[in-house]
């Protein structure tokens, strides 16, 4: 029913998120999480700056172990996002400029 309506990409693209422990071993599934899948294009976010680097170093393997998990040709590309900024922007209002930026020293 799968390969019928062509779904088969999207499902071995779904086991990614659902065995991504399994499949990048316990270590960096804890400090690293998949985000989206998108033309065979893996976005995935690390926990902190230092662990963004270590995945780009690691890219290769990541991406062997990924291919013998779930299928040669699903994830292509890994690309590696760092922690999100803190963002400056408190409560409903908000005024443009530098704010408080503009204060330090």
């Amino acid at each position: 029913m799968a390969v019928d309506r062509g779904w088969t990409e999207r499902l071995q693209g779904g086991q990614v998120f659902g065995r991504w422990a399994k499949l990048v071993g316990e270590d960096v599934a804890e400090h690293a999480k998949p985000i989206a899948l998108s033309d065979g294009e893996l976005t995935v976010q690390a926990d902190s700056t230092a662990w963004a680097t270590q995945l780009r170093l690691l890219q290769r393997e990541l991406l062997k172990r990924i291919a013998a998990g779930v299928g040669h040709g699903i994830v292509k590309k890994l690309r590696i996002k760092g922690p999100d900024a803190p963002s400056w922007r408190h409560g409903p209002r908000h005024v443009s400029g530098r704010g408080p930026r503009d204060t330090y020293g």
